[in-house]
């Protein structure tokens, strides 16, 4: 059941139901007989075969590694497409507990921390088997809002210039305008999220990733909540592609939709307009820029798999990890021999400690003081002490050994 707000007496003033019904965001698919679908099908199965080849070209630990560097990029592509710039260097230092002195940067820190903790329980299969249902959407606003520091918790009415608490999982009891577009009055939110819910969420595969687009539009469309929708809607996404195409985690949409963020924001607002004539669908919305947007995201999405699998080729890969090593030992922040622990992990995935010797040729003294240096500098993990030990992707080496993946920084 969807979670409708409780009472809350700084806002009383609950919006009048306008009667909507929900044959306004219609279509909620690409029709079967559009001329759109065999070019979107062609898309979507290119899609599959894609990152499936990528997915299964990692071997686990490495890439149960790679998976937490993406979701920190992932946390900061999505907050960059809301104007929140938390480099992953300071992501990563906010899980590690250290934060900024600036309190601004503090709060961002936060809310990166929040989206991370999200993505990490959805990653974990947290809405295996519902990722479009009305209750996940709100359970990740939820889980996303109730982190947050409390400054980041009010909105302003542009109108009024009104503070307005967000209260965490709890759908808006406002009316909203979003640019352009003017959302459901409030009342009428919880008809339109279980029309939303049984449309999308009983659909096979291959019609869950060709809708994917159109269930990440109308979520936008209806705007469930006083704030946090897009978020949200992208989270769904990554949601809805991780179980569909059992991503492993190791892409990132958000990371092409920011990079693209004019176009990503072009197609949400023309998926907005009213069907413009007979050729365009049967539905009250334009099913043409539904058909665009949909291609768009598609396309996105391989873009997306396509640069992680150039990033991760494993030639290419091992040498730039293996010159990190031989710069790092030349500075002396290395002992010897170090790159050799770090070539036998790319090719064997992971090493069980007591290895490490035969590895480098050392004695266990020498292998324990290689391991620990490489460890300090963040390059290897483990689940324990005496557990095998996995390549660890640092956000802070990420410009050497996956350029690309996010803007430079150092410190």
């Amino acid at each position: 059941m969807v979670k409708k707000e409780p009472d809350i007496k700084a806002d009383i003033k609950v919006a009048k139901d306008r009667g909507e019904t929900t044959s306004l965001m219609e279509p909620l698919l690409i029709a079967e007989g559009s001329r759109h679908r065999p070019a979107l099908t062609d898309l979507t199965l290119e899609l599959v075969q894609r990152s499936a080849g990528f997915r299964h070209s990692l071997p686990e630990s490495i890439l149960t590694s790679l998976a937490d560097l993406v979701r920190s990029m992932n946390c900061y592509y999505s907050n960059l497409i809301e104007g929140h710039d938390t480099h992953p260097i300071d992501i990563e230092r906010a899980l590690k507990g250290d934060y900024s002195h600036d309190a601004r940067k503090r709060d961002l820190q936060l809310e990166a921390k929040a989206h991370i903790a999200v993505q990490r329980w959805i990653d974990g299969d947290g809405l295996k088997g519902r990722a479009l249902a009305a209750d996940s959407i709100c359970e990740i606003h939820r889980r996303f809002c109730e982190q947050l520091p409390d400054d980041l918790l009010w909105v302003e009415d542009p109108r009024t210039k009104e503070k307005i608490k967000i209260i965490p999982g709890v759908l808006r009891h406002r009316d909203v305008a979003v640019g352009r577009h003017i959302p459901i009055s409030a009342p009428a939110v919880p008809r339109f999220l279980e029309r939303y819910e049984a449309v999308y969420s009983k659909l096979g595969k291959t019609e869950t990733l060709l809708s994917a687009a159109a269930a990440h539009h109308r979520l936008a469309w209806i705007h469930p909540f006083l704030d946090g929708n897009g978020r949200v809607a992208r989270l769904i996404s990554h949601a809805t592609l991780l179980e569909t195409l059992d991503t492993g985690a190791v892409w990132s949409i958000a990371r092409g939709l920011a990079r693209n963020v004019d176009a990503y924001k072009g197609h949400l607002a023309a998926c907005d307009q009213q069907r413009r004539n007979d050729l365009d669908g049967r539905g009250n919305l334009s099913e043409e820029n539904l058909a665009e947007f949909t291609r768009f995201f598609l396309t996105t999405c391989i873009d997306q798999v396509t640069f992680m699998e150039q990033l991760m080729q494993p030639d290419q890969l091992r040498a730039r990890i293996l010159l990190w090593a031989q710069e790092e030992i030349r500075l002396d922040k290395l002992p010897p021999k170090s790159g050799a622990i770090l070539e036998a992990l790319l090719y064997r995935g992971e090493l069980p400690r007591g290895d490490a010797a035969g590895i480098i040729g050392t004695g266990d003294r020498q292998a324990r003081r290689v391991v620990s240096a490489l460890t300090d500098q963040g390059v290897l993990t483990s689940e324990s002490t005496r557990a095998p030990l996995r390549l660890a992707f640092p956000a802070t080496l990420s410009s050497r050994w996956m350029p690309g993946l996010f803007p430079d920084r150092t410190g």
